[in-house]
């Protein structure tokens, strides 16, 4: 009978140390598979060619810093969150950023290297602001320019956000918001071509006024828009030409866009009161109250986001009565 029962405790036993064989066997492979799984998902990369080189960028990343505003709108749009921003001067449509739930990873120009590296993330996104720290962002994560040629805004504007489709793949959602940007366009332009009103952009920063003209920073209004320019020749550069208000005395144009630097640098003197003076109200636009203030978080911060372009388009078009 004693050598019955030990025959079956050890039966017992051998089936249970199977068992567990069996089940740890098992356990390791899925953890093995998983762990395939895994090491296959960070290695999907893709490569992106910007202006400032090749990088090879990870599909879908999770830890983003993001020093372009205007990408920055365009992620917002898409429903992709950042971890970084610089919070020095973020637009006010942008204003959730300012949160704690977003690290602040310095100004648009003096990026806090030590919190990037310490961050570590995936991607940093930039634009001209920062492209000569090219080389020493790229040492800390990949990086990528995304800033916008205005020389030919709406191409350079659409591969921009086709790079940033493949990364995220957000291509389908994103060619649904073109879609309503190029018809909002398109009725912007017969709208202006109606009109037949010339314009002339001019940037007020403190007591000094830059002009800009066709293939510059805020050439669009001329070059997608249609609105003409009163001066064909205005020298195209980032900074804008040097001008007084002689000039725009001279140049009297139907339609005055002003970009108020001032209001987003904190500034003490208003666009208004440096623009309407007394040389000005000589002008037709002044005239016909069609001196038009146009919103530097738009068109000075940020720029080339789904969202800013769209509003762009909004104000040319309200300006147009």
């Amino acid at each position: 009978m004693r050598k019955i029962v030990l025959i079956c405790i050890l039966g017992i036993i051998a089936i249970f140390t199977a068992a567990c064989g069996e089940g740890s066997g098992d356990s390791k492979g899925d953890s093995s598979g998983g762990d395939d799984a895994e090491k296959q998902k960070e290695q999907e990369k893709v490569t992106i060619s910007h202006e400032l080189g090749e990088t090879e960028v990870p599909k879908n990343p999770e830890d983003v810093v993001v020093f372009d505003y205007g990408t920055l709108d365009t992620l917002g749009k898409l429903g992709i969150e950042p971890v970084g921003v610089p919070k020095g001067s973020i637009p006010s449509y942008l204003e959730k950023y300012e949160s704690d739930d977003y690290e602040n990873v310095g100004s648009l120009k003096e990026p806090d290297f030590d919190k990037l590296a310490q961050m570590d993330p995936d991607l940093i996104i930039i634009s001209g602001r920062q492209s000569s720290l090219y080389d020493q962002l790229k040492e800390i994560a990949p990086t990528i320019y995304l800033g916008v040629d205005t020389t030919r805004y709406m191409a350079s504007f659409k591969e921009n956000l086709s790079k940033i489709g493949t990364i995220f793949d957000k291509q389908d959602e994103i060619d649904q918001e073109l879609q309503k940007i190029e018809q909002s366009i398109a009725d912007l332009k017969e709208k202006a071509s109606s009109s037949g009103n010339n314009a002339l952009i001019i940037l007020a920063n403190d007591d000094k006024i830059s002009a800009y003209g066709p293939s510059s920073r805020f050439g669009l209004i001329h070059d997608v828009f249609g609105i003409p320019a009163v001066d064909k020749d205005i020298e195209a550069s980032t900074h804008g030409m040097n001008v007084s208000f002689e000039y725009v005395v001279e140049q009297n144009p139907e339609r005055l866009y002003v970009i108020d630097r001032g209001a987003v640098v904190g500034s003490e003197t208003s666009a208004k009161q440096l623009v309407e003076n007394d040389l000005t109200k000589k002008t037709k636009a002044y005239k016909n109250d069609n001196i038009v203030y146009l919103n530097p978080d738009y068109w000075y911060l940020s720029g080339g986001g789904l969202v800013s372009v769209q509003e762009m388009v909004n104000e040319i078009s309200k300006s147009l009565k």
